[in-house]
């Protein structure tokens, strides 16, 4: 192996350390998952091809940030903010539910836990980071300009010293302080029309058993089991459809009319936006076994699920989870080959 070989190998290997964190934070600040990578890619590129200028001025990471916050306002300058249904429209009571969809563009995309949180050994700094990715939290933040949407993420989440933060905007002290009151500011009259779901990290026995009892309801379609477990304020979205729902009677009564094809399904786990989620697979009358149907997000509070949120978008979703896109067998063999 050639020295150059060995130092652009070398290369690889320091700046793949770094994609994980950079993903969580690209995510952030765009919303979306596939502009996420697309910006860290962008990053990686950057840096390869620039690191002959790199003089060791500030840390490798440090220039890594620098560059991606660059590629990330870029992409900002378009102005736009992604959301989710109860962002953009009322509630819809069930009578009057009908399914229009939206660009893609329109909304704030679920993400795999490990494509976005690096491993820490800090406890702490692990369940910040869950929280920051959670989707109530990631809907405050499109809220921000994207200058306060950096500074936030940097000083609250990643925990950056103003002036690090300052020096990698090109900007003073003061006005990152400034922008951080602000940033603040905003976030804290958000929360005030909506808290964020209260789940632990890791689930307590608790909240397992809630998860247990609503794969059994769901699986099983009872809507008097479901009914159980929903807070009677609970919310179901189905992006890229604009509807969104809010009661447990609204919700079960849509599972059993619009929704009832759902009946039958599987529900397969996965670790999504800091949340407990599953992937749903409907039964596929063609092919036998069962078909994607949906990623799902969940919210909990008070022992009671706040949020179920469909993201329905099975071509994208699923290989982004790393998910089948079929199964076959019933439901023991299904859950068994998990």
């Amino acid at each position: 192996m050639t020295d150059t070989t060995a130092t652009t190998t070398d290369l690889d290997i320091r700046l793949e350390k770094h994609r994980t964190e950079l993903t969580g934070y690209c995510y952030r600040m765009l919303g979306s998952s596939f502009e996420a990578e697309d910006a860290v890619q962008d990053t990686m590129v950057r840096a390869w091809r620039s690191y002959d200028k790199f003089e060791g001025r500030s840390s490798l990471r440090s220039w890594l940030y620098r560059i991606a916050t660059n590629v990330c306002l870029d992409m900002l300058t378009a102005g736009n903010k992604r959301a989710r249904p109860m962002d953009l429209t009322e509630s819809t009571p069930l009578a009057q539910a009908a399914l229009s969809p939206r660009p893609d563009h329109t909304w704030l995309e679920p993400m795999p836990d490990n494509r976005i949180l690096p491993t820490v050994e800090d406890p702490a700094d692990a369940a910040v980071a869950k929280e920051t990715v959670r989707l109530a939290f990631m809907a405050a933040l499109q809220q921000l300009p994207p200058k306060q949407r950096a500074v936030l993420i940097l000083r609250e989440v990643l925990a950056w010293k103003a002036s690090e933060v300052a020096e990698l905007l090109d900007t003073s002290v003061a006005s990152v302080n400034s922008a951080l009151q602000r940033a603040r500011a905003t976030l804290a009259e958000r929360e005030e029309h909506g808290a964020d779901a209260a789940v632990s990290d890791p689930l307590d026995e608790e909240q397992q058993k809630l998860l247990e009892r609503y794969v059994k309801a769901f699986e099983g379609y009872d809507m008097t089991a479901l009914t159980a477990l929903l807070h009677e304020d609970a919310i179901m979205t189905m992006p890229p459809f604009d509807l969104w729902l809010t009661g447990h009677d609204d919700i079960t009564g849509f599972m059993t009319t619009l929704g009832s094809a759902c009946e039958g399904s599987r529900l397969l786990p996965v670790q999504v936006n800091g949340l407990p989620g599953f992937a749903q697979y409907k039964p596929d009358p063609e092919k036998g076994g069962y078909s994607p149907w949906a990623v799902q997000v969940l919210e909990i509070s008070d022992g009671r699920l706040t949020g179920f949120h469909f993201f329905l978008d099975t071509q994208r979703w699923f290989p982004l989870f790393d998910l089948p896109l079929h199964l076959e067998g019933e439901a023991d063999e299904v859950k068994e080959g998990r």
